[in-house]
């Protein structure tokens, strides 16, 4: 598909070739590993979804002159994080939530043990497919080894994990802004900007791309989350395919309670004419991540 590709498009695209991979590496799991894990592991692969991160590893990869498809192999990987995040998310030491993405969460339909296990299974099986991803695409030793620290230090201490930490300890506390923001850039924005950065770097990107790809996925990240809030605030769990009203119930600070929903959808809007800006200012002609950047805070579920 073309890098003019509209979001929906792009979107669309992203879930139909993910899915197909995901279904395979669901079935081979499932094949290979004992009850309940394999089962638990397919069914939390099974999960519909937007599916992003893929998109924008997609985008990134064709705005930086990338064209060959095995590139969907990578856009799987950084999918399968994204899976390991939400299971470890919804358990019940964590969000407790029952619902996502319109289905029972892994814990409920399993239980929370086998949940746990699930999330940490999925991050080797997600960097098997970036390796084999990688070497289907030619990439350089070299160039593999950035992809898999930028996509490992996403999900970890520093990203994923660390966020997740720093968003339980502030339940029912009042938090300034910076530090709502240091929680979502690390919670959400860090994978969205990691997918971003592993697209520019499959393609071989030079540095300055590169820059402006990581600019613009630190923006578009908490331009994200921005909108989840609003969204949080106002749908309902039917539209979300999760729980509503789930930040105020658990007492969480969000850019809602700071500067309600119209000023929260200013800053979504504010944050994604930033990220649109750093690929003017390097010259990047991307209509596919200008029109992902638009959807993003845009979206109703």
């Amino acid at each position: 598909m073309p890098d003019s590709a509209p979001a929906e498009a792009l979107l669309a695209e992203a879930r139909t070739i993910t899915e197909a991979r995901l279904r395979e590496v669901a079935a081979r799991l499932e094949r290979i590993t004992p009850a309940p894990m394999g089962p638990a592991l397919a069914y939390a692969l099974g999960t519909a979804g937007k599916r992003v991160r893929p998109a924008l590893v997609l985008a990134c990869f064709r705005a930086a002159g990338g064209t060959d498809d095995e590139i969907a192999g990578l856009a799987t990987a950084v999918e399968i994080i994204h899976t390991y995040s939400l299971v470890h998310d919804d358990l019940p030491c964590m969000d407790d939530d029952p619902r996502r993405r319109g289905r029972p969460t892994t814990h409920v339909v399993f239980d929370g043990a086998t949940a746990t296990r699930v999330g940490y299974l999925l991050v080797p099986v997600a960097i098997e497919a970036l390796c084999q991803s990688t070497a289907a695409l030619g990439v350089p030793a070299g160039t593999r080894q950035s992809i898999g620290r930028v996509l490992l230090a996403a999900s970890g201490i520093q990203g994923m994990v660390g966020g997740q930490w720093l968003d339980l300890k502030a339940e029912g506390r009042a938090l300034v802004a910076d530090q709502l923001t240091d929680i979502h850039r690390r919670k959400t924005g860090a994978l969205i900007e990691a997918a971003c950065v592993v697209g520019g770097l499959a393609a071989g990107a030079a540095s300055p791309v590169l820059e402006a790809l990581a600019g613009y996925g630190r923006e578009i990240g908490l331009a994200f989350q921005v909108a989840d809030d609003v969204l949080d605030a106002t749908s309902t769990t039917a539209q979300l395919g999760k729980t509503a009203g789930r930040d105020a119930s658990l007492q969480k600070s969000t850019y809602v309670s700071f500067l309600g929903v119209e000023g929260a959808r200013a800053e979504g809007a504010r944050l994604a004419g930033r990220a649109v800006a750093w690929l003017e200012r390097a010259g990047l002609q991307s209509p596919s991540l200008v029109s992902l950047a638009h959807y993003i805070v845009n979206r109703q579920s």
